[in-house]
């Protein structure tokens, strides 16, 4: 009998959580790390083990794990597992049948409102983004130096239960800021543990997936139909030249573009639950009154 799958998932955030509420059903035994004591009972009580990062020894703690999730963002452009635990992944390359990365769709830059897709140049517009494209491109040279099984996932912008437009329309926090051409790539934080759950079962060591809606967005439309949705009033439009935002709000504004998702159907056979944020926030608004 082979050896019963374990997750290792380094910063066990939002998305992290969707997968592992998934695993566990399945009987996975999931470990999470995390930086927080806080945010570590909040784990413990969805069923997964946690460990405080990086109060660990990485050699004991990769001995138990069969697949590996990284979401815990880069520090100044380098990777913190890679960082802390390289030579002891490295020690252990016969060991993991997958490991995801989970990156951003902002590594593709600026592009007008034009497509992209998995094979286009990457032209970053942020710091966040040249430092997660940095970080990728560490990642895919140590499975090319070692045949780990890494795989690269950039995601859009997450939405899903308490996170997205009608959370901030409820602590009236929603803005409606328009910038001509603007749109956005979204997707459901359900349809990333789709993509990440199939790649699982259909590893393809290497590869990189977008992980993306059907349908890019202008935000202020995004906004409008959330508020329709609740019954309430639409935040007034604010043209972006005009308008006070903080420089990490701005810098959203920064790229517009389209992302074809199209590898994660035809390699890994994924059928999204929520092809378009309507889809997306009429679910979350049932799940809300249930």
């Amino acid at each position: 009998m082979g050896k019963s799958p374990v997750l290792l998932s380094f910063g066990h955030g939002y998305t992290a959580r969707a997968l592992a509420r998934r695993l566990l059903a399945k009987g996975w035994r999931v470990i999470g790390t995390t930086r927080s004591e806080t945010r570590a009972e909040a784990i413990r009580a969805t069923g997964a083990e946690v460990v405080i990062w990086p109060l660990f020894k990485a050699g004991p703690l990769l001995d138990l794990a069969t697949h590996i999730l990284v979401s815990a963002g880069p520090e100044a452009g380098d990777d913190p597992v890679l960082m802390h635990c390289a030579g002891a992944l490295g020690a252990r390359t016969d060991q993991f049948d997958w490991i995801g990365y989970l990156s951003t769709t902002g590594v593709y830059g600026d592009r007008g409102g034009g497509w992209v897709d998995e094979t286009s140049a990457c032209t970053p517009a942020t710091e966040r983004g040249e430092w997660r494209l940095a970080a990728e491109r560490e990642w895919l040279a140590y499975y090319r130096e070692t045949g780990l099984p890494v795989h690269i996932f950039r995601l859009a912008g997450i939405y899903g239960p308490g996170r997205g437009p009608l959370a901030k329309l409820r602590a009236g926090t929603a803005r409606r800021i328009v910038k001509p051409g603007q749109v956005f790539s979204r997707i459901h934080v359900e349809d990333i543990a789709t993509v990440l759950e199939a790649s699982i079962e259909r590893p393809h060591p290497g590869a990189i997936y977008n992980v993306c809606d059907d349908e890019a967005a202008p935000p202020e439309e995004v906004i409008a139909h959330a508020a329709d949705l609740l019954g309430l009033p639409e935040p007034p439009l604010e043209p972006f030249d005009q308008a006070e935002m903080t420089p990490m709000a701005r810098s959203f504004y920064a790229e517009s573009k389209r992302v074809s998702n199209a590898r994660i159907k035809s390699e890994l056979g994924v059928e999204l639950a929520y092809p378009t944020y309507r889809e997306g926030l009429a679910a979350l608004l049932v799940e809300e009154m249930e």
